[in-house]
């Protein structure tokens, strides 16, 4: 933990990445293209190659102007990191991935932890790169806890976009001094606490993903769990 993080102030929200952070995410991508390479006979395309094309494609077309809703951008990218590996997409392709989302679980640890840190009045706002219909399914796995959800289709920008932050702050009422904003993605939301200056803690899960080279988050914590003992270890 930085002492900056321990000598500043008890924030008023805590935001939240969702996907990876809270729910299990690349668990739930990879069971949903093991799905969709199952459907496609005689190929030898493996699932890490068709994750990592359509990474690329899903960061690149939220990045491309006009704003696209995320199940827009998940199908365009699907479609085009099949093309890239020689396969095709088809309509169904498209809906085992998208329609999987809202299902994907929390992580074992997450809903007793945001309780916890409900017990201590924090309020929770979950800021997250999705549209609103496809992150309800996940809020309503998270035991009622979460006080707001902020997505990129409401904002009309996705992360690192700083658009998206500066909408969250504006409609939650605060600055970027009130809140500590709680993650797993140094691509997305670490490029934006860089960018912006708000505190930031990194929840790592062991996913292999690499913190940025000009940016360090003030807290590294293994599980969402440690975030409580965290904030208590700093008086808050």
């Amino acid at each position: 933990m930085s002492l900056s993080l321990k000598q500043s102030s008890r924030p008023q929200w805590l935001t939240f990445d969702c996907y990876g952070t809270l729910i299990q995410w690349d668990e739930g991508l990879r069971n949903a293209v093991e799905r969709i390479l199952a459907s496609k006979p005689d190929h030898r395309i493996a699932t890490r190659d068709l994750l990592a094309r359509f990474d690329h494609h899903e960061h690149r077309l939220e990045q491309t102007p006009p704003f696209q809703r995320f199940r827009d951008v998940a199908g365009e990218g699907l479609l085009l990191a099949l093309q890239d590996l020689g396969l095709q997409a088809s309509p169904q392709d498209i809906e085992v991935l998208t329609g999987n989302i809202s299902a994907m679980p929390p992580f074992p640890e997450v809903v007793a932890t945001l309780a916890a840190l409900k017990a201590r009045d924090y309020r929770l706002c979950i800021v997250s790169n999705t549209d609103d219909d496809i992150i309800a399914g996940n809020v309503a796995q998270l035991g009622g806890h979460i006080d707001r959800v902020i997505t990129a289709q409401q904002a009309g920008a996705y992360k690192p976009d700083r658009r998206l932050f500066d909408y969250a702050h504006a409609q939650l009422g605060v600055t970027k001094e009130d809140v500590v904003h709680i993650c797993a993605s140094p691509h997305l939301d670490h490029a934006a606490a860089r960018d912006i200056g708000f505190r930031c803690v990194w929840i790592d899960r062991g996913t292999g993903r690499q913190r940025l080279p000009d940016y360090t988050p003030d807290a590294t914590l293994p599980t969402l769990d440690a975030v409580v003992p965290l904030f208590d270890g700093c008086g808050w």
